[in-house]
């Protein structure tokens, strides 16, 4: 049973209610937000015109024309050896390079003479040109150039390697980008011959790295499922027996109770492999891609066995069938009909076991859950004061505790709380001390992590006025004080006048002496009185209230509906269940949304009962303020000064002046 905590709400600072927002999360004017893919991110181009295959054909038709360009001017032009002679000879040959065939050079054009182009094109006589000519024997050339004073050398035969490099450059290029398209066509292609395929996460033995002494608070479902282990390790002796071990184990709980972390340590502790999935992953928009996807991943568990398959969250695909419309219904129920016939195809004894964990069973097919598929159920429900314990010990062995740290403490001021919330719990703690820069985690800083989760962080940041911080304490005084003195309320372990988290400017935290599993109905008016305290504070020493009462009263109403409409504590409806639970875990969850499963008069019957059951509540504890105004006065004055007061102080302030019950003198 989590524990109550009444908030002042921060609706009392300005008075307002929060805007209204359209129900699609835009604004009230109607006009649908632009979606990234038309605009994109500010300052970016929208996601299509990101894509690299676009600008390739324009960069490689830029690059062609660079390459003509460049090529054009290198290219010699071919000219006959007399007309080589006749610029020698009119000194317009500036340099050429000999070679036993050829002749090349530079020079300038015969102004008398019109140049040619490479496609005997006429061509302007302004600036130098490059030429080339067949060489023959003349015994005058060397005579005539020196006498030019032109600059020539000598030049080797051209090789074969050259003229094949010449050749491979372009070729390789040109092969190398025509193998990156058909690597990135067959990895379009391979994708989509493998879209059937399943994406199971394989956690090799070695890398599982989680056993049973890795997880604590669920000492139940670790004997429950040490069977499986056992045959895993020896599955002779369970064939010897004729025994079959359960094809499907279904792991059920709250989030955050470690159903994942049980299954890692099933296959940690049973050395096999371990196949990882969620049950989102095999539905997609195509009908028949996430049955295939069964039938893959029931293929590979078979060439692995011995192993385990664990389907997280299995409620995505295992959802009650019926009749739908529309392809993605067809395609999670055609998913689901797989499911069923791969875990009959299973041989019994094969070493393939099929975990799966949900924290929704009712919304599960009946299919799913007869013998022979999940045909076991293991709960895993929020561990009680030993198991917190063990939790607590477990996230601590890498972290340096003070001498003053009590974990049984902690343990007993977190009732209710998971093996994650206990894990946030000792994090926060741990983050708290190094923001002191301290070398271990002390008491306090796992005091203060405790109240963070609960009731968020400190907002000293939010000041009040004089006069709202004298209703605050006014308010969490008159919780306090209407749950010390009512004999079946939960124990007051510290109130607050410091702003906590999104809207609390306050609160009050009350934590039950031990778990709880069965809540009474004089508890319950207890509870009510002292949610509706605050209020009645605030009526008797002002003589009017505020906002700040909108939290204490929805958790209020949401307790009374249940009393009359769920637990057969009315006088209306008598011994009827007209409300159905959203969620079967937790015995009793205010927040909860409770569907209605009775007529029109019947519910209004119920809402008649209510109010008399809140009026009644909120008569008992305006009384019981009016009783002890002098200690509504005290404590008050006492919190605006110090902000913030314990049990201890609680007592001390109180116990002198007047006796109270025993729930008190046990703090």
């Amino acid at each position: 049973m989590k524990e109550a905590k009444h908030r002042y709400s921060k609706s009392a600072e300005n008075g307002k209610l929060p805007d209204s927002v359209g129900e699609n999360g835009s604004a009230e004017n109607g006009k649908p937000s632009p979606t990234p893919d038309e605009t994109g991110p500010e300052g970016e181009f929208p996601s299509v015109w990101r894509n690299p295959f676009l600008y390739l054909p324009v960069i490689a038709l830029l690059c062609l024309w660079l390459l003509q360009s460049v090529t054009g001017q290198m290219t010699p032009r071919v000219i006959p050896y007399s007309e080589f002679k006749n610029l020698l000879t009119g000194g317009l040959v500036q340099e050429c390079e000999i070679t036993k065939e050829t002749i090349t050079g530079k020079a300038r054009p015969n102004p008398g003479v019109a140049a040619m182009t490479p496609d005997n094109r006429p061509q302007p006589a302004a600036g130098t040109f490059l030429f080339r000519t067949y060489r023959i024997e003349d015994s005058e050339l060397a005579p005539a150039l020196q006498k030019a004073g032109i600059s020539y050398s000598g030049a080797p035969t051209s090789t074969i390697f050259q003229s094949l490099l010449a050749w491979l450059i372009p070729i390789a290029l040109l092969v190398l980008l025509w193998s990156f398209m058909l690597r990135r066509v067959g990895n379009l292609g391979q994708s989509m011959m493998t879209f059937g395929s399943s994406k199971a996460k394989l956690v090799a033995q070695r890398e599982s790295g989680v056993t049973f002494d890795d997880v604590a608070g669920c000492d139940e479902a670790k004997t429950e499922l040490e069977e499986v282990v056992n045959f895993l390790k020896n599955p002779g002796r369970y064939k010897t027996l004729g025994a079959k071990i359960p094809k499907g184990i279904l792991l059920v709980g709250p989030p955050g109770t470690g159903k994942t972390l049980l299954a890692r340590a099933v296959a940690g502790q049973a050395k096999v492999p371990f196949f990882l999935i969620s049950g989102s992953e095999f539905v997609e928009m195509f009908v028949g891609v996430g049955a295939a996807r069964v039938r893959d991943l029931f293929e590979r568990a078979k060439s692995q066995a011995p192993c385990i398959v664990f389907i997280d969250e299995l409620d995505a695909v295992g959802r009650q069938r019926g009749v739908h419309m529309g392809a993605v219904n067809d395609e999670r129920e055609q998913t689901l009909n797989q499911l069923l016939v791969g875990m009959d195809g299973f041989e019994a004894n094969l070493g393939v076991i099929v975990l799966a964990a949900t924290n929704r069973p009712e919304t599960l097919d009946r299919a799913l859950l007869r013998p022979g598929r999940f045909d076991r159920q293991v709960v895993l429900d929020a561990p009680d004061l030993n198991g917190r314990m063990a939790i607590l010990k477990l996230h601590v062995r890498n972290k340096p505790l003070a001498k003053d740290a009590d974990l049984k403490r902690i343990a007993q001021q977190t009732p209710g709380f998971s093996g994650a919330d206990l894990a946030n719990v000792v994090n926060e703690a741990a983050l708290l001390a190094a923001r002191r820069q301290a070398k271990r985690i002390y008491q306090n800083d796992l005091e203060a992590a405790v109240e963070k989760v609960v009731a968020g962080p400190e907002r000293k940041s939010r000041r009040l006025g004089a006069e709202e911080k004298r209703k605050v304490a006014y308010h969490e005084a008159g919780h306090a004080l209407v749950a010390m003195f009512s004999p079946s309320a939960d124990p007051v372990h510290k109130i607050s006048i410091i702003p906590r988290g999104h809207a609390a400017l306050g609160y009050t935290l009350q934590l039950p002496a031990e778990d709880q599993h069965l809540l009474s109905r004089s508890a319950l008016i207890d509870r009510l009185k002292s949610l509706l305290g605050g209020r009645a504070a605030e009526e008797l020493i002002f003589g009017e209230v505020s906002t700040g009462a909108e939290n204490d009263l929805q958790h209020a109403t949401a307790v009374a509906r249940q009393m009359v409409a769920m637990f057969g504590m009315g006088q209306s409806v008598g011994l009827m269940h007209c409300g159905q639970r959203s969620s079967p875990f937790g015995p009793l969850a205010p927040d909860e949304v409770m569907q209605r499963d009775c007529s029109d008069q019947t519910a209004r019957e119920i809402e008649q009962e209510v109010r008399q059951i809140l009026d009644k509540a909120y008569a008992e504890a305006k009384s019981i303020l009016e009783e002890h105004r002098s200690h509504l006065e005290h404590v008050t004055a006492i919190l605006i000064e110090k902000e913030t007061l314990d049990a201890k102080s609680l007592r001390e302030l109180i116990a002198p002046k007047t006796e109270i019950p025993e729930m008190l003198s046990a703090l």
